[in-house]
Parts: structure tokens; sequence; C-alpha cells
């Protein structure tokens, strides 16, 4: 299951989050989103874990909790709608 990771803090790194989740379970990807340009943390970033058992209970243990002084949201990701307007130019 992937899991979407909203309001971190800054300075939040991939390692510290992935130990986070790994107290529920295995987790097989973790990456904090960075800025392209200026190469900071955009504040967000996705867990992917194998089991959705393991996944649900850590979406519910760690939504609204504290990481790295912030109250972080944690829960299903949703897969991002596909963008038409490139496909309708003229």
């Amino acid at each position: 299951m992937n899991i979407f990771v909203a309001k971190l803090n800054y300075s939040t790194q991939p390692d510290s989050l992935k130990s986070v989740f790994e107290e529920f379970g295995a987790v097989d990807n973790c990456k904090v989103i960075m800025d392209k340009f200026t190469g900071k943390s955009k504040g967000y970033g996705f867990v992917e874990m194998p089991n959705d058992g393991e996944a649900l209970a850590a979406i519910q243990a760690l939504n609204d909790s504290s990481l790295d002084g912030n109250n972080i949201v944690v829960k299903q990701s949703t897969p991002k709608p596909q963008d038409d307007r490139r496909n309708n130019r003229y």
C-alpha cells in the first residue's frame, strides 16, 4: 500500500520517516519529496508498505502524531488523476 504523509518538518529525512513506519511492519520504499529547483523538502512524502494490514495500522496510529516537532497527516495515497490537457493541444 502506498501511504501519503503530509505536514512533515522540512528537516525530516527519509531514514527517520522509514524508521517510524518500520515499527508497524516492512517498508519497501520511503521518500520525502524535494523541490527540484531549491533541493529543499516540500513537506510531504510517501511510504510503501507491502502488507495492507500493517499499513492500515500505521496510518491509524501515526495520523496526527508528532514527528520531528510537527503533527503529521498520514493517509492512504490515491492515484494522481490523469492530466488530459497535454493530449488536447490544437
